[in-house]
């Protein structure tokens, strides 16, 4: 692929969705959804402190940098959306307190935070890369984030499909903008 042509290459949208003037994803879009939820710089970084195994409240706010109104708020929105789940704990001669344990919800959202790393490494730091390593466990090797299709295939920009899934709301047609006389 040429260089004009990598610039180029884009999604292609299909079925109802080709006339891009006749539909809006807004308020209907998942990556939308997801930013809502996790689209701070404070949320992906207490998610991160999660991965990291981060549990406690007083070491969310010291780890990340922000202050203790912050990081409540931020533990309170991502325990509210599901992504991560109070326990409570009580350390001898203390009060009872709550640690902040991933859920299932939020265990699925490292692909994204482990893409969103990786696009770091490579365009935002020098020639050396990232300041982590990501390896598995069980033989060493690099951690991968890809996009593969079910059978296995890396899949450039260019070769998604895009097309409204059963579940898709239709939505309303669009309204032009402009003045209205």
């Amino acid at each position: 692929m040429s260089h004009r042509q990598e610039q180029e290459a884009v999604a292609t949208l299909t079925g109802g969705l080709a006339d891009r003037e006749a539909w809006s994803a807004q308020g209907q879009c998942s990556i939308e959804r997801a930013l809502a939820v996790v689209g701070t710089r404070s949320a992906l970084l207490v998610m991160r402190e999660a991965y990291y195994g981060t549990r406690r409240f007083d070491d969310f706010a010291k780890r990340i940098g922000i202050s203790e109104a912050v990081a409540a708020l931020r533990l309170r929105e991502l325990v509210h959306a599901g992504l991560l789940e109070r326990h409570p704990y009580r350390e001898p001669g203390q009060r009872t307190r709550d640690e902040y344990v991933l859920t299932a919800m939020g265990r699925d959202l490292l692909p994204a935070v482990l893409a969103l790393m990786r696009w770091g490494d490579h365009y935002l730091t020098g020639p050396s890369g990232g300041p982590l390593v990501l390896t598995h466990a069980g033989c060493g090797s690099p951690v991968e984030v890809a996009v593969r299709c079910e059978s296995g295939h890396d899949v450039p920009l260019n070769e998604i499909g895009i097309a409204p899934s059963p579940a898709a709301v239709p939505s309303a047609p669009r309204v032009p903008t402009g003045d209205v006389v």
